[in-house]
């Protein structure tokens, strides 16, 4: 992952759900590109912010032994753009989780409207399909999840602070 579309965590509980933010800012390049003389976020980086989210959910569930991906986009509804100014509320909360995936339902609140409805679901990939070793490189994980102020809510499902994980 390169690009983070989630400015930061704002809650996280384990099995169950991940709040965050995202700053709608004119100085990012897609913002200014995507429709000239209207900037907005474009809707497909929404979705990827809520499923990076989304995979840092699932993932954490498995406490980050799964190679997770995005593997398919369900029901998407947007009911207004993300204009430069806006922040972005993202709500992401686990939905299913099975041996070979997870779906998470996603919301997207701009000044307490609802902007976007989405599901998302992931799929683990397995060793020798398509890739083989992890996603990213040792240490990557964990620094992204530190400059996304991750591990400063992160809590289990009885509002415990996160242990260290191996895998990251």
């Amino acid at each position: 992952m390169r690009w983070f579309w989630v400015d930061r965590f704002t809650e996280f509980v384990s099995g169950s759900h991940a709040k965050g933010i995202k700053n709608v800012c004119l100085d990012e390049e897609v913002v200014d590109n995507y429709c000239p003389g209207f900037p907005v976020l474009p809707p497909t980086l929404i979705i990827e912010g809520m499923a990076q989210m989304g995979g840092i959910l699932i993932a954490e569930h498995f406490d980050f032994r799964k190679r997770v991906v995005l593997a398919k986009v369900g029901k998407g509804k947007f009911y207004a753009p993300a204009k430069t100014g806006d922040r972005l509320h993202y709500d992401v909360r686990l939905d299913a989780v099975q041996d070979n995936g997870g779906t998470v339902v996603s919301t997207s609140h701009c000044e307490g409207e609802l902007q976007a409805e989405i599901d998302l679901m992931f799929a683990f990939l397995e060793d020798g399909f398509l890739v083989d070793g992890p996603l990213f490189e040792p240490g990557d994980l964990k620094v992204m999840l530190q400059i996304m102020n991750f591990f400063s809510v992160a809590v289990d499902a009885n509002g415990n602070r996160f242990p260290t994980y191996e895998n990251l």
